[in-house]
């Protein structure tokens, strides 16, 4: 099979001319234009003969390209009208690939994966995320708890940074917390910006989040949890005492003295000197009062 190489800045710009695509800056795209990339974020995810994949973004279907080739099924999600011709076109060879139009936000991914994917083999998404809206698409696929695997994306290396932060460090925050709650984080490779188009002005990295099962800690009420991640790092200069009383919780400064003595911490701490671990016994805490 005689297939354009699109990864190619010479075939990209081949497309663009035949369609009269144009990049746009709000909805964040930049093409991949290095095969060792894209193979990379492919034996990241460890993508196997039986899996089926749902990528998000695919652009002209550079990364799809080599998906549909290892994988079972492979349906990509996309928001650009000006992108379905294209896609269309440059995948028709593969009886594999699926074209979803619309937005990722506003999609039902149960009802995405109850429809298009059959119940054996894994599930993974991977993808080369818009930064734009990296964050809320991470945390909707980790909060729905759609049944999906594992997650392998490419990200600003700043938001993998943080995603992968552990307690006491500068890049340690809700964000960090929330994915490690859902999954186990790691940093698969770390990308210069000279490998896409557009050449963005951040560089990247492509994460790997290893989906659990069910949450590494137990807890009553986790809305309750992450009401108090989010008091907690919006008040991150401050203790966790005042940062904890000043109203979210409905909870009195002496009351959350007393509960931080009973959970053994230190009531001079911030939030980002606290754990996963212990972020669920202040909750479990107060829901026992």
């Amino acid at each position: 099979m005689n297939e354009k190489k699109l990864y190619s800045p010479k075939v990209i710009k081949e497309i663009i001319d035949e369609y009269g695509f144009a990049f746009s800056k709000s909805l964040g795209q930049n093409f991949l234009i290095d095969k060792n990339i894209i193979d990379k974020i492919c034996d990241g995810a460890e993508i196997k003969e039986s899996d089926q994949i749902i990528e998000i973004g695919p652009g002209i279907g550079t990364l799809t390209q080599e998906l549909c080739k290892r994988a079972r099924k492979v349906v990509a999600i996309e928001i650009d009208k000006n992108l379905y011709p294209i896609l269309k076109d440059n995948l028709s060879s593969y009886d594999n690939f699926y074209l979803v139009e619309g937005d990722v936000l506003k999609i039902d991914l149960n009802a995405l994966i109850s429809d298009y994917f059959d119940d054996d083999g894994e599930i993974k998404v991977v993808a080369n995320l818009p930064y734009y809206i990296t964050t809320p698409i991470i945390m909707k696929l980790l909060e729905e708890k759609i049944r999906i695997n594992k997650i392998v994306v490419m990200v600003q290396k700043e938001v993998a940074l943080r995603m992968t932060a552990k307690p006491g460090s500068k890049d340690y925050g809700a964000l960090s917390i929330a994915v490690r709650y859902y999954s186990n984080p790691r940093i698969i490779v770390n990308v210069p910006k000279n490998v896409f188009m557009p050449r963005p002005n951040v560089d990247s990295a492509v994460i790997m989040l290893d989906i659990y099962e069910k949450p590494i800690v137990e807890v009553k009420d986790e809305k309750l949890l992450f009401k108090i991640i989010k008091a907690a790092f919006s008040k991150r200069r401050k203790t966790l005492v005042n940062a904890l009383s000043l109203g979210a919780l409905g909870i009195a400064k002496e009351d959350i003295i007393s509960i931080l003595n009973e959970c053994n911490i230190d009531v001079k701490t911030r939030a980002e000197n606290l754990s996963l671990d212990e972020f669920a016994k202040i909750t479990n805490t107060i829901l026992s009062k």
